[in-house]
């Protein structure tokens, strides 16, 4: 599923829902949610995901998961105080990297709001140069898998 994200996404496309809150401060001057906060919330899901799963522990770990890419579609707007339903899914899975897949739904719609990505290399922490996905973490990633 690595083409162009739809207005037409829907929830079943989608292997792992996180609830995220919007705040009051997340809202813009157009009384919508600021096109920047769509990013946070698309590195919440991976980043709670991958903490809650045992595979980041951010603050030891020798290898870590670098943003080399990312976009985003806009369809329907958001607003405080909405919850989101932020579906995550994996589009590819390589030697050092990952396509992460998020769909983000207002409140209980079944359409996406929006809907994007974000692609992981995953480096030496110290040298910042690729290092394969351990077998755990693939394991784990491949639960998230789509065909």
């Amino acid at each position: 599923m690595s083409s162009k994200p739809s207005k037409d996404e829907t929830r079943a496309a989608y292997r792992h829902f996180l609830a995220i809150p919007t705040r009051w401060m997340d809202n813009d001057v157009y009384g919508h949610v600021n096109n920047v906060v769509y990013y946070s919330y698309f590195d919440t899901v991976v980043n709670k995901w991958l903490i809650d799963g045992g595979q980041l522990d951010y603050l030891r770990s020798e290898t870590i998961g670098l943003v080399v890419e990312t976009s985003c579609s806009y369809f329907r707007p958001i607003a405080f105080p909405d919850t989101i339903a932020a579906g995550l899914r994996v589009a590819h899975l390589g030697r050092s990297s990952v396509r992460y897949e998020v769909g983000l739904f207002r409140n209980d719609e079944p359409a996406a709001a929006a809907a994007g990505h974000f692609v992981h290399v995953y480096v030496d922490r110290a040298s910042n140069r690729p290092v394969a996905i351990g077998e755990a973490m693939r394991s784990a990633l491949q639960e998230l898998m789509v065909k």
